[in-house]
């Protein structure tokens, strides 16, 4: 992921370095829905897992923290593409002990977005929306990422937000945007996608 994310950035800043380029940090919450990873029961097929009164919700996710490092850089006057990482603290719920017990794990994000941009790049207050692909990586309890642990699953990602100019090339930010992927971990009665909405604000500079 580390080498994924330094040939990113050389490639885009070499390529649109004349056009603009925007440096980001945000910070602030991930909230999270359609949480339940399946159980960790042993059980092979559904009728099996019910059998034995296994529930999809025996293992989820929780909200969290976040922060993200951000890269955009402006290819026209309206529109711009923005290349992040974003760390995302959560714990993972035990639902099958009494009270439920939880671990603090984290999942990480790669994405690439396209930007589109209500106002010119010489507008102080830029309302932006946004949509890319990537992937996320969620590290289980105990694991570590720079080890090759835990589950990779590709995705997509859409919101909005704003930028304001507020002096010289600084500037901040605000950003709502939700990423979805398929369930982590391939757990027995997991079913549907994860989604993270972040909620977050930020600040950065501009050349």
């Amino acid at each position: 992921m580390k080498i994924f994310l330094a040939a990113a950035f050389v490639v885009f800043s070499s390529s649109a370095f004349a056009e603009g380029l925007e440096f980001w940090f945000n910070a602030g919450q991930s909230l999270v829905s359609n949480p339940d990873l399946g159980t960790v029961q042993a059980c092979t097929t559904t009728a099996l897992c019910q059998a034995i009164g296994a529930s999809s919700k025996d293992t989820q996710l929780t909200d969290g923290f976040r922060f993200s490092l951000r890269g955009d850089f402006n290819t026209k006057e309206h529109m711009g593409y923005e290349m992040g990482y974003s760390y995302n603290r959560t714990q993972l719920q035990d639902n099958t002990t009494t009270p439920p017990q939880q671990s603090g794990m984290a999942y990480h994000q790669v994405m690439i977005n396209a930007m589109f941009y209500a106002t010119g790049q010489d507008a102080r207050i830029r309302p932006f929306g946004t949509a890319g692909v990537g992937f996320v990586t969620f590290v289980q309890p105990g694991a570590s990422v720079s080890q090759g642990g835990g589950s990779t699953k590709f995705g997509f990602n859409y919101g909005g937000g704003v930028k304001i100019k507020v002096k010289g090339p600084w500037a901040a930010r605000f950003d709502v945007r939700q990423t979805s992927t398929p369930k982590p971990f391939g757990l027995p009665l997991a079913s549907g996608w994860f989604r993270s909405t972040e909620i977050s604000v930020g600040g950065g500079f501009g050349f």
